[in-house]
């Protein structure tokens, strides 16, 4: 899959979890399940591709929303291993 791709369905993901007002740190997976479905049905991807999409979702909203932090620098305080 290429990057626009992927930046397309992070997108349409986050507007998703925003429009739904899911909390950025949601970790019940009864809650998160509706999101893993959305993502396996309309992107035709797998049980594990699905929860990698919407983790990768939860962090661009994390660093999206971050103030004054470099995510190159500070990669570790939001679960990344940037280097």
């Amino acid at each position: 899959m290429d990057d626009d791709t992927r930046n397309s369905q992070i997108m349409d993901m986050a507007e998703l979890l925003v429009s739904d007002n899911i909390s950025i740190n949601e970790q019940d997976p009864k809650k998160l399940q509706k999101y893993y479905d959305f993502a396996q049905k309309k992107f035709n991807l797998s049980g594990d591709d699905s929860m990698d999409l919407v983790n990768e979702t939860f962090l661009y909203l994390t660093i999206k929303n971050a103030k004054d932090v470099d995510p190159l620098q500070d990669g570790d305080k939001f679960g990344a291993g940037f280097s």
